[in-house]
C-alpha cells in the first residue's frame, strides 16, 4: 500500500539537499528546523538507512542516502511534471463538453453563432442537448446547462447571463386576415398561440407590463404547444398571436417577417441562466462556454 508519509519524507530531504541546510528546507517547506530534522529521521527508519551525517555545523549525505537520492529524485521531477501538465490540461479548452441547452436558446441564439465557438477553440467537441427540463446533470454526464427561469436546484451553481423581454408578436398575414389589436385587452378577442408550462402542463398566463402597470388577459386558442420552435413556426405562418421572449427575435422583426404588436407593453422580463456543478476548479471548457453565451446574446 502506497504510504503519503515516506513521499513527505521524501519531500523534505529533497529540500534539505536542494538548499544545503536544514534552516533553509525549514523555509522552503513552511516547517520549523527541528520538524526537518524528525521528518528525516523518520524517513531513515522507515527505509532503515543512514541518509545524511549532520552536526551542528554541517551535514552531507551519506554513500546510502547518494544512492537513495539518485534513484528518487527523477520520481519527484516526475510528480511535478505531471501536476504541470494537469494544470495545463485545465487551462487549455480542450475535450468533449456536454451541454444541457433550452431548446429556444439552441435554435434562435447558440445555433446560428456555434461555428464561432469552434473556429475559437479547435480542440473542443461540444455535444449540445436540448430539452425543456434541466434534469440532473451528474446523472446525465452534463458540463454545463443553459436554461431560462429562476434556479430550482440549490445543488448547482448559477450564473445570471441576461433578462429578456417577454414580447407579443404576429406575423403580417395574421394582422392582414385577422386586423392588429390596438391594445392589450383585445388579443381576448383574436387566436392566439399558447405555451405550455413543463412544470403545470398548463398553458403559461398572457400577460403584458409597461412599468409598474400589468394586464393580464383570458385568451381563447385551440393550439397549445410545449416548444418554442413550434411557436415561431406557427406564427410566422400567420396562424395565430404569440408571446415570446425578445431574445433571437431581432432578425425578424427588422425584415417585417414579425410585427412587435405593443412595443409600450414588452416590460414584463425572463431570466436566462448558466447552471454548472461546482464553484471550486470549474473547468475551462465551461468557463469558455459560459463566456461565450454571455457575448453572443449582448
Amino acid at each position: 500500500m502506497f504510504d503519503g508519509r515516506l513521499l513527505t519524507g521524501v519531500s523534505v530531504l529533497a529540500a534539505v539537499i536542494v538548499s544545503g541546510s536544514f534552516a533553509r528546507a525549514a523555509e522552503l517547506m513552511g516547517l520549523s528546523a527541528s520538524g526537518v530534522s524528525r521528518a528525516i529521521s523518520r524517513l531513515e527508519g522507515r527505509i532503515g538507512l543512514r541518509l545524511l551525517d549532520r552536526t551542528t555545523r554541517t551535514m552531507r549525505l551519506t554513500d546510502d542516502g547518494a544512492r537513495f537520492y539518485e534513484q528518487v529524485a527523477p520520481l519527484l521531477s516526475g510528480i511535478e511534471e505531471a501536476a504541470q501538465t494537469a494544470v495545463g490540461a485545465r487551462q487549455a479548452v480542450r475535450g468533449r463538453l456536454r451541454v444541457n441547452v433550452d431548446p429556444y436558446f439552441s435554435r434562435l441564439v447558440l445555433g446560428p453563432r456555434l461555428g464561432a465557438f469552434l473556429d475559437r477553440y479547435p480542440d473542443i467537441q461540444i455535444e449540445i442537448i436540448t430539452r425543456n427540463e434541466i434534469g440532473d446533470l451528474v446523472a446525465d454526464g452534463m458540463d454545463v446547462a443553459v436554461r431560462f427561469g429562476e434556479p430550482a436546484q440549490r445543488s448547482l451553481i448559477s450564473r445570471l447571463l441576461m433578462q429578456t423581454h417577454v414580447i407579443t408578436i404576429a406575423a403580417p398575414a395574421y394582422i392582414e386576415r385577422h386586423g392588429r389589436p390596438s391594445r392589450p385587452q383585445d388579443l381576448s378577442e383574436h387566436t392566439c398561440i399558447q405555451f405550455q408550462d413543463p412544470l403545470t402542463a398548463r398553458p403559461f398566463e398572457c400577460e403584458l407590463r409597461c412599468g409598474d402597470e400589468v394586464v393580464s388577459i383570458e385568451t381563447r386558442s385551440r393550439i397549445l404547444v410545449n416548444d418554442a420552435g413550434t411557436t415561431l413556426a406557427t406564427c410566422l405562418a400567420g396562424i395565430g398571436i404569440a408571446q415570446v421572449f425578445s431574445l433571437g427575435m431581432a432578425d425578424y422583426l427588422n425584415n417585417g417577417q414579425l410585427v412587435n404588436l405593443f412595443p409600450d407593453w414588452s416590460d414584463e422580463t425572463f431570466p436566462l441562466y448558466a447552471f454548472y456543478l461546482s464553484r471550486q476548479h470549474v473547468p475551462t471548457k465551461v468557463r469558455a462556454f459560459i463566456d461565450f453565451c454571455v457575448e453572443i446574446i449582448e
